[in-house]
C-alpha cells in the first residue's frame, strides 16, 4: 500500500499542481517581477518596444500610463521590478519580522491592485468577450481591413494582459503569505483554534442577494443604449454618429451582441444566490440533481468581476461626451458592476466551501449546516 501511494503521488501532483499555489505563487511572482525589471533596464538603456511610448492612435491603449516618458516609466519598472523580486522571494520563504511582513503585505496588495485594476484598460473585458471569435480568427484570418490578430492584440494591448497576469500572481502570493503569517491555512484561510466561523449562511445569502441586485442593475444603461442603437434610436448619441455606425458593417451588431451577452451574464449571476447555482436543475437532464462544482461559478465570475473594474475606470478617466453621453458615461457603472459581482462571488464561495482538504477545518460547520436540511 505504501508503494502504491508513493508511485501514484507524482501523477496526482502533476494533475493537481494548481492546488499547490500557496507554495509556488511567490516564486512565480518573483520571476515575473525580475522579467519586468530586466525589461525596464533594457528600455531605460534605449531599447525598442517600450509599451507605453507615444504611438499612432489606432495602436494606443487606454491605460493610465499611456504616453508616460520612457525615462520615467522604464526606470520605475526597473526599480519596482527589482524590489518586487526581493519581496516576492521573501514571501515565498515566509521570511520577515512582524513589521517587515506588514510592509510586504501592504506592498503586495498595492502592486496587485495597480496591475489588475488601475493600469489596464478595456482590453481585458474585450478579449474575454471576444475570446471565441479570436480563436477562430487565429485560424481563418481576421475579416475586414485588419491584417491578422496582430492588428487586434498589438504590443500596447498585449503588455496590459501580461501586467494583469502579473497582478493575479501577486495577489496569490500576497494572500498565501498573509495567511501564513496569521497562522491560518494557506488554502482556505481558516485559523487553527479559532472559535469564530464567520457570518452565518443566512447572512451571507442576504449579502449575496443585495450584491446580485446591484450587479444586474449597473449594466442596464449600457444594455439599453446598445439595443436602442441597433433598432435605429440614437439614444445618448447624435443622429450623425448613429448613421456612421449604421454604415459600418457589423458595428451595431457587435454592440447588440455585447448587450445580449451582458443580459445573459445577469441571468447567470442569479445562480450565485439561487438553488440552481448549487444543484443542477431538471432542464440540464444529464446533470440534474447533482451538485454544481463551486469552481464552475467562482472562476468565471471572479475573472469577469476583476476585468470589469479597469474598463469602467478607463471610461471615467476619459469621460468625453462630445458625441453623446451614451458612448462612455453608461460604461462607468461597470466599476460598481465588477465590485458587486465580486462580493456576490465571495459570498457564494463562503457558503459553498466545505471542509478544507488540506487542514480539515470546516467539517463541523458543514455538518451543522446540513442537519436542519436533512431533518426538514
Amino acid at each position: 500500500m505504501v508503494a502504491e501511494r508513493i508511485s501514484s503521488a507524482p501523477v496526482t501532483d502533476r494533475i493537481r499542481w494548481w492546488r499547490r499555489w500557496p507554495v509556488w505563487s511567490g516564486y512565480v511572482a518573483a520571476g515575473w517581477s525580475l522579467m519586468y525589471a530586466m525589461l525596464g533596464m533594457y528600455w531605460t538603456a534605449g531599447g525598442d518596444g517600450f509599451p507605453f511610448a507615444p504611438i499612432d492612435d489606432d495602436r494606443r491603449s487606454g491605460s493610465i500610463l499611456e504616453g508616460i516618458p520612457v525615462a520615467l516609466g522604464a526606470s520605475l519598472m526597473a526599480v519596482l521590478g527589482l524590489i518586487g523580486t526581493v519581496v516576492a522571494l521573501a514571501m515565498a520563504r515566509g521570511a520577515g519580522s512582524r513589521h517587515q511582513s506588514a510592509a510586504m503585505i501592504a506592498f503586495g496588495w498595492i502592486v496587485s491592485a495597480g496591475l489588475t485594476l488601475i493600469i489596464p484598460d478595456y482590453t481585458l473585458i474585450t478579449v474575454l468577450a471576444f475570446a471565441p471569435l479570436l480563436l477562430v480568427f487565429a485560424f481563418t484570418g481576421v475579416p475586414g481591413p485588419q491584417d491578422g490578430i496582430g492588428d487586434i492584440l498589438y504590443w500596447h494591448r498585449t503588455n496590459l494582459i501580461i501586467l494583469f497576469v502579473g497582478g493575479l500572481l501577486w495577489a496569490a502570493a500576497t494572500l498565501a503569505y498573509q495567511r501564513r503569517r496569521r497562522a491560518a491555512c494557506q488554502h482556505c484561510g481558516r485559523r487553527h483554534g479559532s472559535a469564530s466561523n464567520g457570518p452565518s449562511q443566512q447572512t451571507l445569502l442576504r449579502w449575496g442577494r443585495w450584491a446580485v441586485l446591484v450587479a444586474c442593475l449597473a449594466p442596464l444603461p449600457y444594455e439599453i443604449t446598445r439595443i436602442a442603437w441597433y433598432f435605429g434610436h440614437p439614444l445618448g448619441i447624435s443622429r450623425d454618429f448613429l448613421t456612421m455606425m449604421q454604415e459600418t458593417d457589423g458595428m451595431l451588431t457587435i454592440g447588440l451582441g455585447l448587450a445580449i451577452a451582458s443580459v445573459l451574464g445577469g441571468v447567470l449571476t442569479h445562480g450565485l444566490v439561487s438553488r440552481w447555482g448549487e444543484v443542477y436543475p431538471r432542464w440540464i437532464w444529464f446533470k440534474a440533481g447533482k451538485p454544481v462544482p463551486p469552481a464552475l461559478a467562482i472562476v468565471p465570475a471572479s475573472l469577469v468581476a476583476v476585468v470589469l473594474i479597469p474598463a469602467g475606470l478607463m471610461m471615467l478617466r476619459n469621460l468625453a461626451i462630445g458625441d453623446g453621453w451614451g458612448l462612455r458615461l453608461v460604461s462607468v457603472p461597470w466599476v460598481l458592476w465588477g465590485a458587486a459581482l465580486g462580493v456576490a462571488t465571495i459570498t457564494y464561495h463562503l457558503r459553498r466551501r466545505g471542509a478544507c482538504q488540506h487542514c480539515g477545518h470546516g467539517a463541523s460547520t458543514v455538518a451543522a449546516d446540513a442537519e436542519p436540511q436533512d431533518a426538514g
